[in-house]
């Protein structure tokens, strides 16, 4: 059966028409739009069962995230929205809508699925300890596949992460992988989209929002304050990502992982 004719089947009405869209680079995402008048957006991939159900979880938690309208094995239907040019006031409500999903965290840190970005998996098993879960969940499962040097310099830094990060942080529920192209903008509206959820330092999705770039001041308004010590922390948390771009997208990023830890110290 081909994907038209799926989709048809999962949504009761014939595909008119599909287009692609951005947010590409793991998995295949398209407009689609129905003979019944409806237009929604359509995600294929071997992990959109596990995606659909952070997005539902994200919604219990008062954030605003795409709805959920339908799942079949690989592929996966969610409303579309109307994405607008981001203005101040979608910065604002951006901040707004982190600080919720943050607020709604509670648990061990981890989650109760791993993931994956692509080839490259996420281990989410639970740890006791914040700088046990960043070293063993986060930096440590890379080592075999960096260049030596690198990878001796992370193992240094696992090895002294109670150093920088205290045992325990009250759990945030994070997006996980909060750079601005997963946050969709719509008029004076923010919604999250992409998640790679966990639970953690709420510190994380900031220094992801950071990696390639600055939010607009807005976005603290609706956020609120720092904690005391977070930009020191910051690029021990944006490494995780550079591990994760140097893995998928070569050896461009190289450098980005090197600058992580120079600033981290090691």
């Amino acid at each position: 059966m081909s994907p038209e004719a799926r989709l048809a089947a999962l949504m009761g009405s014939a595909v008119t028409r599909t287009r692609p869209l951005h947010g590409g680079d793991l998995s295949v995402v398209i407009r689609a739009d129905l003979a019944d008048g409806r237009a929604v957006v359509v995600k294929t991939g071997p992990k959109v069962e596990i995606e659909a159900r952070m997005l539902a979880r994200m919604r219990a938690a008062g954030a605003p995230v795409p709805e959920v309208l339908a799942v079949g094995g690989d592929l996966f239907c969610m409303e579309c929205l109307e994405e607008t040019p981001a203005s101040a006031a979608g910065w604002r409500a951006l901040g707004v809508a982190l600080k919720t999903l943050h607020e709604a965290g509670h648990g061990d840190y981890g989650w109760e699925e791993d993931y994956a970005f692509g080839p490259v998996p996420i281990p989410n098993g639970a740890c006791g300890t914040w700088p046990e879960f960043w070293a063993e969940r986060r930096l440590l499962p890379h080592l075999t596949a960096l260049p030596a040097p690198l990878a001796h310099r992370v193992e240094r830094l696992a090895a002294c992460l109670p150093d920088h990060l205290p045992r325990h942080y009250p759990p945030a529920f994070l997006h996980g992988d909060l750079w601005s192209g997963n946050a969709l903008f719509s008029g004076p509206r923010a919604y999250l989209i992409d998640p790679a959820c966990y639970r953690g330092h709420a510190e994380v999705d900031l220094a992801m929002l950071e990696l390639f770039g600055q939010p607009d001041p807005a976005f603290w308004d609706g956020y609120g304050r720092d904690e005391a010590g977070r930009i020191d922390r910051r690029p021990i948390y944006q490494l995780w990502p550079a591990l994760v771009h140097l893995r998928l997208f070569g050896a461009g990023y190289r450098g980005l992982v090197s600058r992580c830890l120079d600033a981290a110290g090691v």
